[in-house]
């Protein structure tokens, strides 16, 4: 039984992590830490795990010593408290930004503030299981990508890895409400954000770094909040390489995402879910990718949904413990996502 605890367990992404690993069977969570919630059982605060758990908030001062601790902090703090989180655990999975990008001088740019833990960058391994698998089944440091960065990797690496884009690639991403955490500015009161498709960051949004980190490609990218509550849906555009055709996109997809677990290339010639969706996702850890092509030209569109709180958050993170602990993939994971919602 792998004991684990989570740092920062009131939000949003610390009460999926909850919702995931209290009914995982080969977990035993031991701890879950609030600053200001101190003693509150925890169900008071995520009311969906009324009966699965015990448990009340701790502080980070009654923390010990974990297998695994994952962290649900905040940017910038968390690259400042980070030596002393590696102090309280064998294997620390951070969900923070702090960690994703390797370059101090990137994150400076697109963070706005210099990395005061430049020498650890490159000792994280990036929790993505699906192209990093063998590095995580032995590693102590593991840094979960965005969640709009998950959906854009997942989608374009393949199709980078087999040659079959070039230049600039553009990219849209949506997300519903939760992206935005549970203590969101007015910005996201219920008034200003129904109805509303905003688009929030018209560029530079920091999770564009990350995907071009990790596709090796030119990326722009803009980020548009959506009346969802939960979900990704992203849809990139880009160019193929003289010579490549629907056979071959395909043919990458597939060979790729073969033996994956938790992502599914979706892309149909008819019917109302022929491209990925993320309301169906819901709840789930998969990521489905898709893409169409502008008959007799090399335009491509690639598309790619998940739920932001799982795959694109706690639940890529559970999948990574899975990998790093040696226990099946999908437990704890099997959850496959409602319709209709």
């Amino acid at each position: 039984m792998i004991r684990v605890g989570v740092v920062g367990a009131a939000g949003y992404i610390g009460g999926e992590l909850l919702r995931l690993l209290t009914v995982h069977p080969g977990v035993e969570l031991a701890a879950a830490t609030s600053r200001t919630l101190r003693g509150r059982r925890i169900d008071g605060v995520h009311p969906n795990l009324r009966g699965r758990t015990e448990l009340d908030f701790c502080s980070e001062e009654q923390l010990d010593y974990y297998d695994a601790l994952f962290l649900a902090t905040l940017h910038r703090e968390t690259m400042r408290r980070m030596p002393e989180f590696l102090e309280l655990a064998d294997t620390v999975i951070d969900l923070s930004g702090d960690f994703r990008l390797h370059d101090k001088d990137v994150y400076a740019d697109y963070y706005g503030v210099s990395h005061t833990a430049p020498d650890l960058l490159e000792t994280f391994v990036p929790g993505l299981p699906e192209f990093h698998r063998r590095r995580l089944r032995t590693a102590r440091r593991i840094s979960v990508p965005g969640c709009m960065a998950t959906a854009g990797i997942l989608s374009l690496v393949p199709l980078a890895e087999a040659g079959l884009i070039r230049g600039e690639v553009t990219i849209d991403a949506r997300t519903g409400s939760s992206g935005s955490g549970a203590k969101a500015g007015p910005e996201n009161l219920h008034a200003e954000r129904s109805g509303a498709l905003r688009v929030f960051a018209p560029t530079r949004h920091r999770h564009e770094a990350e995907i071009a980190q990790a596709a090796g490609l030119s990326v722009r990218m803009t980020a548009t909040g959506i009346e969802a509550i939960r979900g990704v849906q992203l849809v990139g555009r880009a160019h193929l390489v003289p010579g490549a055709d629907e056979r071959r996109v395909r043919a990458a997809y597939r060979s790729r995402y073969a033996a994956e677990p938790f992502v599914r290339v979706v892309a149909h010639r008819r019917g109302m879910h022929r491209f990925p969706e993320a309301k169906i996702l819901a709840g789930s850890n998969f990521c489905d990718v898709g893409f169409a092509l502008d008959r007799g030209s090399s335009h491509l569109t690639v598309i790619a949904a998940l739920d932001n709180l799982v795959k694109g958050g706690a639940g890529n993170a559970v999948q990574c413990l899975n990998v790093r602990f040696d226990m099946p993939e999908r437990l704890g994971l099997e959850f496959t996502g409602l319709h209709p919602n």
